[in-house]
């Protein structure tokens, strides 16, 4: 890419700045099951949060992970309907280590979280592991193989 077409991606004629990525939303049928899933991986959400209607939870850098509720959708998007299939969003944890990858994978299996994809050294170096949220969303766990393996 050229540093015209770069500058032209970033902001409009009028030197408007570019929009910033502000957050991942995903749309659950289960907010108190959603928010224990994330909960176990890490993600602080305010007390009483499995009761609400719309959460977040602040990750490093300032992005957010937003859970709401289908019916807060329907709220205002009242022809909204949950997509069927397989998901299209793919959340990643980064583990400590492939070991830890392996506990937190089987942690989450113990507690009756489907286990897509056990763990595996992947051939692009890392230890890779697939869980599903409550509902069916692939979240990946993963962390660097060391060198040599």
């Amino acid at each position: 890419m050229n540093s015209k077409s770069s500058e032209n991606s970033t902001t409009s004629k009028t030197s408007t700045p570019a929009p910033r990525f502000a957050f991942v939303g995903i749309a659950v049928s289960d907010m108190a099951a959603s928010v224990a899933f994330y909960r176990r991986l890490g993600l602080a959400f305010p007390d009483g949060a499995e009761h609400a209607p719309h959460v977040e939870a602040e990750l490093p850098g300032g992005l957010l992970l937003v859970l709401d509720a289908e019916s807060t959708i329907r709220s205002f998007h009242p022809d909204w309907r949950p997509p069927t299939g397989g998901g299209r969003t793919g959340l990643a944890f980064r583990c400590e280590s492939p070991a830890h990858v392996d506990a937190v994978y089987e942690e989450l299996v113990e507690a009756g979280y489907h286990g897509e994809l056990k763990p595996f050294d992947a051939f692009w170096g890392q230890r890779y592991a697939t869980v599903h949220d409550p509902d069916g969303n692939g979240v990946d766990l993963l962390a660097v193989l060391p060198t040599g393996r």
